[in-house]
């Protein structure tokens, strides 16, 4: 039985589509994961959709995956510069935490996200604080090998000795070293070269520390990600996923030591994937900028989480996605109608994969529990199969998405499909999507609600929005107080100032 079409997927390195097949009988896949300084908003949960539907392909087309998405709990420094405080603790400082305590909570946050999105657990989720040992290990070996110096602030890498360097980011040295950030850090040698240790400043006592060749103080941002993936992975694996902000600096400083580390001329990762930015009045959002609505935010609001998975997953994970109350709107629509039309055809056959999709159309019996035989014939099957092809070289074109959605929709709609074909074609395009369409009650797809019906605790995060807004324009912050009425609008709720002070009602 063929294997369907050739997945292809748009390798960063390099800017172009590439055939993939894993070097080995099992695919490593390693996913950027989060800082967990603070909760995660949407724009952070587009990379882990995107990965998601990655390893849905790879499963599709049979293929076995070992997937790793690290938790970054030390090391990434405020601003994603090489010195100053870490994020985690400048969060337990201002909210009067431990650092643990902050980890913890938003590492919470994270993974209650990430299942109310559907998304499939990955097989490690390990934590930069348990691998310092190794990160220390593998900055000495870099030390010994002739890639480092030492300054009064710590252990740098000297991206001249890396001759490859900028090339995921697609510059020449001297472009990129022109890019580079521009954070001053005396005596380092070229813009480009970053920090594998931080040492504490002389009298200053870091609240996570450990002791170093180099002195006290703590890993770079950049070593963890080289650190957990080859221990988890091994040296060299398939595919290294995250957002596309990466793409130019700490995917190229992963490389840059991870080639250096390995000193066996070849690529460190075959294929590296990035999804575009999530957006909000044409800019991106972003923690640093005061953070965005979180899933949390949208689900009070009455939509449903898979409403935002489709949302995302309408638009190609190459191209940026503008995020409007509209857009959602639109798409928790879609969602209903889907869930609709899908309804009276389950039970549906769950996880299945090309060859399992094919064999069941072949067969012309869905199986035990499907209504075998109900509504097949030799056109019928036909139809089907057609469309379960249509699907297979949608994914294989990159991870088109929205082409999946597209013939989903156009199978529902052909009166020449039989309830066992639908069945087959439905689950298909589940596989790969994610959407819970063989269970989600479409009732569950639009929970909005009238300001009456709202519950106490949701009209209380209004309010405190609406004040946090009134604060801003009292002090003429007009661009916080811009972005707060933009929150409130992606949540469905109409702002109007008035001399008696800000009203709001659902949109």
């Amino acid at each position: 039985m063929s294997t369907g079409h050739q997945l292809r997927l748009y390798n960063s390195l390099g800017r172009r589509l590439e055939d993939f097949t894993p070097s080995a009988g099992v695919a490593g896949l390693y996913s950027c994961g989060p800082t967990v300084y603070s909760y995660p908003h949407l724009g952070n949960m587009r990379p882990y959709v995107f990965a998601d539907t990655l390893r849905r392909a790879l499963r599709w087309k049979g293929t076995a995956v070992r997937h790793v998405t690290n938790i970054t709990d030390v090391g990434h420094a405020v601003a994603d510069s090489d010195t100053g405080e870490d994020k985690l603790e400048v969060a337990a400082a201002r909210e009067r935490r431990s650092v643990e305590e902050i980890s913890a909570r938003y590492t919470e946050a994270f993974f209650a996200d990430l299942a109310a999105l559907n998304i499939l657990p990955a097989d490690e989720y390990p934590r930069a604080t348990a691998y310092v040992k190794q990160m220390i290990e593998f900055a000495a070996s870099l030390e010994e090998k002739g890639f480092t110096y030492l300054l009064p602030s710590g252990l740098y890498f000297d991206t001249s000795r890396s001759p490859g360097y900028g090339a995921l980011a697609m510059m020449d040295v001297a472009g990129q070293r022109e890019a580079a950030r521009v954070d001053y850090v005396q005596g380092r040698r070229n813009k480009t070269d970053f920090a594998l240790w931080r040492t504490e400043e002389p009298g200053v006592r870091r609240v996570m520390r450990w002791d170093s060749p180099w002195g006290w103080g703590a890993p770079g941002w950049h070593l963890e990600c080289s650190v957990m993936s080859m221990g988890l992975l091994g040296e060299h694996f398939d595919i290294h996923t995250g957002g596309v902000d990466h793409r130019e600096l700490h995917h190229v400083n992963e490389i840059a030591q991870s080639e250096a580390y390995l000193g066996d001329g070849r690529p460190w990762v075959r294929f590296w994937l990035h999804n575009e930015f999530l957006l909000m009045n044409a800019e991106k959002i972003a923690k640093s900028a005061g953070g965005g609505p979180r899933l949390a935010d949208l689900t009070q609001a009455g939509y449903h989480p898979m409403a935002y998975r489709l949302f995302l997953l309408g638009g190609h994970y190459r191209s940026q996605l503008d995020f409007t109350t509209q857009a959602v709107d639109a798409a928790q629509a879609t969602l209903r109608r889907l869930l609709t039309r899908i309804e009276p055809l389950r039970p549906l056959p769950e996880a299945l994969t090309l060859r399992a999709a094919r064999a069941l159309l072949a067969a012309g019996d869905v199986g035990a529990g499907y209504g075998a035989g109900a509504g097949y014939g030799a056109h019928a099957d036909k139809a089907a199969a057609g469309y379960v092809e249509q699907l297979d070289a949608a994914i294989c074109a990159d991870l088109a998405t929205p082409k999946i959605l597209a013939t989903l929709q156009e199978s529902l709609r052909d009166p020449e499909i039989g309830g066992d074909g639908l069945r087959v074609v439905a689950a298909a395009a589940d596989a790969l999507l994610g959407l819970r369409l063989s269970g989600l009650d479409p009732r569950e797809a639009d929970r909005r609600r009238s300001v009456r019906d709202l519950a106490p605790a949701q009209v209380a995060v209004i309010e405190r929005l609406i004040a946090g807004r009134s604060r801003a324009r009292e002090e003429r912050d007009w661009p916080r107080a811009d972005q707060i009425r933009a929150e409130l609008e992606s949540l469905g709720i109409q702002v109007t100032d008035t001399p008696a002070g800000t009203a709001w009602e659902l949109r």
